[in-house]
């Protein structure tokens, strides 16, 4: 069967069970990519309601953390390491780019491989990788801290802004403000975990969920999945990503990051604190902990007038809602994160959406 007729098939099957509203949150930032670019939300029944959630890593980093970074940035002495989406993302006066522009040192990186390289180049400097991503990325930076010590690399260190993601759906499912009746659980992050830290949605809340892939077919194939567990009136994790996610995940991937890391609590932007959603390096692996080597104060989060972005990574608000969007904000002059990163909900509107306000309001 074609694609395209996989398509008319799998819409033909949700148009079939749509009936009453149905509300679905896509957590991952590539999924919301992927259904902007695709056009699945346009193609969907208008009782099927499609609500981005906190799952690009970028955004959901507050800006409190972002202003640490910032100030770390500027010690004299100090490289930093990191990936592109973090260098123009804005803290609450500045970005990397700007202090950059006026002779910090901070480099792109496009793995720890490379930041670990920079240590070894510059032994008189002290080189910090900014550590920002949930657990997909996590295990890379714990071999980074496994190659450092096995090196004697004193001068590489971690700043650790990890965030994990069951925690914040716990708070997504029990929000009653929110009224979501299923999740699109993120692949990426499950091809890591497996489903079991996922399983709480249905056994404790009843809340259907499927992990999927990251074509419009996989999409529609998992709120296909999601609208047949309530026409069956049941509630479970189903894997539609089956080609990449296996049940158990990666037991490597978990050991690396449970033998480096510890839980701690995190702030979401928009969010506020979520108990035990975020990861710092264990006790034993300190001189490699940014936080710990620099004594790091948590400055006050001071949020960008006029911005949404926290609204909008927690459902309650679209893009098109934001005064901002697409005026002062875009992605050439992004005023928020939800902007400069290429996962964030409003950069994802702004480049694909085929006319202004052609969007499901949920």
């Amino acid at each position: 069967m074609s694609i395209k007729h996989q398509a008319e098939a799998l819409l033909a099957g949700i148009r079939a069970m749509s009936g009453e509203s149905f509300k679905i949150m896509e957590v991952c930032g590539s999924h919301t990519v992927a259904i902007a670019k695709s056009g699945v939300r346009e193609l969907l029944p208008a009782t099927v309601h499609l609500v981005s959630g906190p799952g690009c890593p970028v955004c959901v980093t507050d800006n409190s953390d972002i202003d640490r970074f910032l100030s770390l940035a500027q010690v004299p002495g100090v490289i930093i390491a990191t990936f592109g989406d973090m260098i123009r993302v804005p803290g609450s006066k500045t970005s990397l780019q700007a202090v950059r522009a006026e002779g910090a040192d901070i480099r792109v990186v496009y793995s720890t491989l490379d930041a670990l390289e920079i240590s070894r180049q510059n032994p008189d400097k002290e080189v910090v990788f900014l550590g920002v991503g949930f657990e997909t990325t996590i295990p890379t930076v714990a071999v980074s801290v496994e190659i450092a010590e096995r090196e004697n690399l004193h001068n590489y260190s971690v700043l650790s802004m990890h965030k994990l993601v069951p925690p914040v759906l716990e708070l997504l499912v029990t929000d009653p403000e929110l009224g979501l009746d299923g999740f699109i659980n993120p692949g990426h992050v499950c091809s890591v975990l497996g489903t079991a830290p996922f399983e709480f949605m249905a056994g404790q809340y009843g809340m259907p969920s499927v992990v999927a892939g990251f074509e419009a077919l996989d999409i529609l194939e998992a709120i296909w999945l999601l609208l047949r567990q309530r026409q069956e009136k049941r509630s479970k994790v189903e894997i539609q990503y089956s080609r990449v996610v296996k049940p158990e995940g990666s037991l490597k991937a978990v050991e690396y990051i449970n033998k480096y890391f510890d839980p701690t609590d995190a702030v979401w932007r928009g969010i506020g604190l979520v108990p035990q959603s975020g990861l710092r390096l264990k006790a034993e692996y300190s001189l490699f902990d940014a936080a710990r080597k620099f004594d790091l104060p948590k400055p006050k989060a001071v949020n960008t007038p006029g911005c949404l972005c926290g609204e909008i990574l927690k459902g309650r608000r679209h893009p098109f809602d934001c005064r901002l969007f697409g005026k002062t904000c875009n992605p050439l002059h992004p005023v928020g994160p939800c902007m400069v990163s290429s996962e964030g909900s409003c950069a994802a509107y702004y480049r694909y959406s085929q006319r202004r306000g052609a969007t499901d309001a949920g």
